[in-house]
This record gives C-alpha cells, sequence and structure tokens, in this order.
C-alpha cells in the first residue's frame, strides 16, 4: 500500500508512517515522499497513493493551517487514523562546521517556532530560511545552500550532515499530531476510544455564532478536543470552524450534536471518526449513553403516536396518549 507524505526523506512525518500503530506489515507500507501537504493530499485524491499522512497539530504551536485548509477547502477526504510522535529537534551541518561558521538557518516555520528562544541565545542575527520542510532544510544544507538546519536527528545520517548542536527545542515535551486520510468509504467501527473532526461553516458572522455551535455539543455532553476559526477566503468576517470531538459520528450524541450543528451552519463537511491514537476513553455523561438516547425516543415516540406508556417504576401499569400527546 502507498502511503504518500510530507517529505522529502528525512521529515518527521516520514518517522510518523514507521510509527502508525494499525498499519500494515513495514513489507506492505510503501512510502512516497512529496514535497508538500497539499502535493499529498493531491496525491491520494488523484489514486497516486491509497493513504496520506500529514501533520495536523502541534503542541507548541496549535493547528497546521495547510492541513486544515486543504481538507475541509474540498471534504473529499476522510481521516482513517491519528498518531502523534514526540517532536525533537537538532542543529544539523556539514562535518567541520562550527557554531561561528552558520550564518544561515533553515528549516520548516513550525521548527522555528519551536527553537525561537535557542536561536536567539545561540545564533543571534542569524539569517532564517522558511522551507516546505525540515527534511529539505537538511537536503539544502548537505548541498551547501546553507549553512545549517533545523531537523531531526535522525535526518542526520540521510543527508551525511554532522550534528552541530542536540536538543535545541525550546520545549522538551513538544508533540505532533500526525492524521492518515484517504478517498471516502467505509468509517473504522466505533473503538469507545474515538475522535470526529468536522469543519462548520457560519451562514452569517453575527453575535452568538460560535455559542450556537458549542451549544448543540455541550447539551449532548460531547467533549471538544480542538475548535479554530479559520477564514474561508471569502472576504473579511467569512469563517469556518474546524472541530475535533471526542465520539465517533455512530455515538447518538455525536450524531445528534452532528444534526444540531448543521442546523445553524450553511454546511457541515463530515472528515471522519477514527480511533484516538492516546487510547483515552471517550467521555460518556449521565444521560448521554445511546441507551438512553433510545430510550427517550422510544418514549417520544410513545408519546407521538398514542402508544401505551408505563410510568416509571410502574411496570404494571399502562396510561395512553392521544396524538396531541395528553394523556387520558
Amino acid at each position: 500500500m502507498r502511503y504518500a507524505y510530507l517529505g522529502p526523506e528525512g521529515t518527521f512525518t516520514e518517522a510518523a508512517v514507521a510509527s502508525l500503530a494499525g498499519s500494515p506489515r513495514p513489507d506492505e507500507v510503501q512510502p512516497v515522499p512529496y514535497p508538500s501537504v497539499g502535493a499529498t493530499l493531491a496525491a491520494v485524491r488523484s489514486g497516486e497513493a491509497e493513504r496520506g499522512v500529514v501533520p495536523v497539530e502541534s503542541s507548541v504551536e496549535g493547528i497546521v493551517t495547510a492541513t486544515v485548509d486543504d481538507l475541509t477547502g474540498a471534504g473529499d477526504l476522510l481521516i482513517r487514523a491519528e498518531t502523534t510522535l514526540p517532536i525533537e529537534f537538532a542543529l544539523l551541518a556539514t562535518p567541520g562546521t562550527a557554531l561561528e561558521d552558520v550564518k544561515t538557518v533553515g528549516g520548516h516555520p513550525q521548527a522555528e517556532a519551536q527553537c525561537r528562544r535557542w536561536l536567539a541565545a545561540n545564533l543571534p542575527g542569524r539569517e532564517w530560511v522558511p522551507l516546505a520542510s525540515n527534511a529539505e532544510a537538511a537536503r539544502r544544507a548537505a548541498e551547501g545552500e546553507l549553512d545549517a538546519a533545523l531537523a531531526g536527528e535522525f535526518a542526520a545520517a540521510r543527508y551525511g550532515l554532522s550534528l552541530l548542536a542536540p536538543a535545541v527545542h525550546d520545549r522538551s515535551n513538544a508533540v505532533t499530531r500526525f492524521l492518515v486520510v484517504a478517498p471516502p468509504g467505509e468509517l473504522p467501527a466505533p473503538t469507545g476510544s474515538d475522535r470526529t473532526s468536522l469543519a462548520a461553516f457560519l451562514i452569517e458572522d453575527h453575535p452568538g455564532a460560535l455559542m450556537e455551535i458549542l451549544t448543540e455539543f455541550a447539551v449532548r455532553g460531547v467533549n471538544l478536543t480542538t475548535i479554530q476559526s479559520r477564514p474561508t477566503g471569502d472576504g473579511l468576517g467569512s469563517y469556518f470552524f474546524f472541530i475535533d470531538c471526542e465520539g465517533h459520528i455512530d455515538d447518538a450524541r455525536v450524531g445528534e450534536a452532528m444534526m444540531g450543528v448543521r442546523r445553524v451552519c450553511a454546511e457541515v463537511r463530515f472528515l471522519g471518526s477514527y480511533p484516538r491514537s492516546d487510547g483515552a476513553r471517550t467521555q460518556v455523561r449521565p444521560g448521554t449513553s445511546d441507551s438512553e438516547f433510545a430510550e427517550a425516543a422510544a418514549w417520544l415516540g410513545r408519546l407521538r403516536y398514542g402508544r401505551p406508556l408505563a410510568p416509571a417504576g410502574q411496570a404494571g401499569s399502562v396510561t395512553v396518549a392521544n396524538r396531541s400527546g395528553i394523556q387520558r
């Protein structure tokens, strides 16, 4: 199976492909690098690859906008899985390079953000060169186009570089979440430890618009793990919200919350329900389990259609509701 990923070789995304829990056997996975997030997802859309792996969220810098905007813009791919990876940066350079020789440093913009304090303290005033990936920075450093690159230490051997400085990141506990995407198809079955992703597009920007969306989740006990506003590109004040929530679309509370959001939004794009990589169990508040939703729906059905009603705690006692719902 071909896995497109944000390349070139030596990126954290390539490492994420190797770490995917539940993926096919290593000899059945063919990683194929692409130069950008957009190119990676386009490869899946065109059929060049069966799966695509892209970063979506950093614990330091938040969501990866290129991924979110591409996925939600077309809405023709579904998330199948996720994985998280600890992110540790090193400063790499050609053998013989000293720290004082470094005048230009390259890497992905999020790498610079996660190493900003170290760079200011150890390489003040050096030129920063933003690139599509950290591995691309390592490749350019190897070819002499840059003096040094911020990348994973594992990229040094891949590009014949030396470790100029290890652990240059400002936070030692940084992690990035990666998504596995595929063309639409059968969804992964609920596991009890799931996440659902969607994009909600506002009808118009008005006071309380966000509250209307949040209320649909809150009243059904659905916990949100990510919510981020993004411009639609149709003008100032035109936004959509990228949302991750706990649970699976097959869970009654999640499905009903999505229906509620659809009623108050111009459009809702479903991006997938898939197992969480951290294995955390979905929170189910009292009154929001599937059985409680089913019991409430059955009660309402009896009220609407005049079927016998058995009051709680009185199984042998029966009343009847007429079509208006008045018991008699």
